[in-house]
């Protein structure tokens, strides 16, 4: 069995430099990879362009990068509640390009999965299909969208193992599957590394096939972006 484990976040990401391409998973702050965004905010590197569901909030997540001026492009479904990333989107300092959220995972899974390029109703007559080849299939019209290619894919999940198997836990398994193995490089993070054999093979998610490291990660804030509590009577 390879061993995939790394000793800890930095080694986890040597090989990172100015002008990649990521993705990161999560839903908003959901599942966040937490410890790697911290990282490359430390290394520094700019000129990032980031394939995420959205930019986190203004003080966490990928908002730490943003303010840095660390991302030149940011692919999303949406802003989200991040003020910094609007304002950057809005005086054209960012480069934005803006997905329905079906199809942002599709372009995942479908790098994930090796495929070169997917069909989707989504955005036929919108500006999001503008220049874009188009299909019927059976007197519906579909867009052509081509599949994510990433340098890195930055994902966080519950458990995982040497062998780089994962499980993830509640709403933190959102994109972070379908960004396992499509990028050229995958790093997970865990709240628990446990010893081989440990993981139920029918409670595993990802296969570590699809991971090239794993690192046990720490000090996670699991903040909420909209805390809702019931009014008191």
């Amino acid at each position: 069995m390879i061993n995939k484990k790394v000793a800890n976040v930095h080694d986890a990401l040597k090989g990172m430099s100015d002008n990649m391409t990521l993705m990161l998973g999560g839903f908003g702050l959901s599942g966040i990879p937490e410890n790697a965004i911290s990282e490359l905010v430390k290394l520094g590197v700019k000129g990032l362009t980031c394939i995420s569901n959205n930019a986190g909030v203004d003080d966490f997540g990928l908002g730490l990068l943003l303010q840095k001026k660390q991302i030149k492009k940011m692919v999303s479904s949406y802003v989200g509640e991040n003020d910094e990333f609007e304002r950057q989107m809005l005086s054209g300092e960012l480069d934005v390009e803006l997905i329905p959220q079906g199809t942002l995972a599709e372009r995942c899974r479908a790098a994930q999965a090796g495929f070169p390029a997917v069909y989707t109703p989504a955005g036929f007559g919108t500006e999001v299909g503008e220049g874009k080849e188009t299909r019927d299939f059976d007197g519906k019209m579909y867009v052509l969208e081509h599949a994510f290619k990433a340098d890195f894919a930055f994902v966080k999940a519950w458990k995982g193992d040497a062998a780089g198997n994962l499980m993830f836990k509640g709403t933190s398994r959102n994109f972070n599957p379908n960004m396992c193995g499509a990028a050229k490089i995958t790093v997970a993070e865990v709240e628990e590394l446990v010893p081989l054999g440990t993981l139920d093979p029918n409670q595993i998610h990802i296969p570590g096939i699809f991971v090239q490291r794993i690192f046990q990660g720490a000090h996670y804030e699991k903040r909420i972006e909209q805390r809702t509590v019931r009014q008191r009577d």
